[in-house]
């Protein structure tokens, strides 16, 4: 609040938060990077919040280069690199892996635009959205919701903290798994993050 000459308080105008600050749109609402508020406040630079740590990175080349070598590019396409999907005019998501069938989204569609078709599988890393905007478990439910509901047939949700794996499904399937379980991605495909991990010998493990 803001004092007056009458004595009377005023709101403190809202400061308006870059765009390049906002991380996905969910029914409308905007969800910032998490530390945009330190951005804000002069105290980080965008590079320090906007980035991946050493460890998410880690895990996500590590599953880009598994899939790459046993995928059949013939059939499916895989994006990195926070793709982004637009569901609907209120809702645009991002994903660090996509996994599409080409038939569903052939080469010819792939632009300088968001994805408006769904990926056959998501894979995500940890969670890049501000705690400020989201409740941790509640945004991993409704993303993963709305998601499968846009026509995902799977979604994979790797927790570093918690060292667990969720896979979701349309059927309501949800399964929360230790993360030195094999994990099913495709027909023939897994992967085992813990096990990926110990064998780097990484104290994650």
């Amino acid at each position: 609040m803001i004092a007056t000459k009458s004595g009377v308080r005023a709101k403190r105008p809202r400061t308006k938060v870059p765009e390049y600050l906002i991380y996905e749109i969910m029914d409308g609402k905007p969800i910032h990077y998490k530390g945009y508020r330190e951005v804000l406040a002069g105290t980080k630079k965008v590079s320090e919040i906007i980035g991946s740590s050493t460890l998410q990175a880690l895990i996500v080349t590590h599953l880009i280069i598994l899939l790459g070598k046993q995928i059949d590019e013939n059939q499916y396409t895989i994006l990195s690199s926070e793709a982004g999907m637009h569901l609907d005019k209120r809702t645009n998501l991002a994903g660090d892996i996509l996994i599409f069938d080409n038939a569903t989204l052939p080469i010819d569609a792939i632009n300088e635009f968001y994805a408006q078709v769904p990926p056959k599988i998501v894979i995500e890393v940890d969670i890049s959205a501000d705690s400020a905007d989201v409740d941790t478990d509640g945004y991993i439910f409704q993303k993963t919701q709305k998601l499968l509901n846009f026509g995902v047939e799977k979604v994979i949700w790797i927790t570093t903290v918690a060292k667990k794996v969720t896979v979701a499904t349309p059927q309501g399937d949800w399964q929360v798994k230790d993360w030195h379980k094999d994990i099913d991605v495709l027909e023939g495909i897994q992967f085992n993050i813990g096990q990926y991990l110990a064998k780097k010998g990484s104290s994650f493990a």
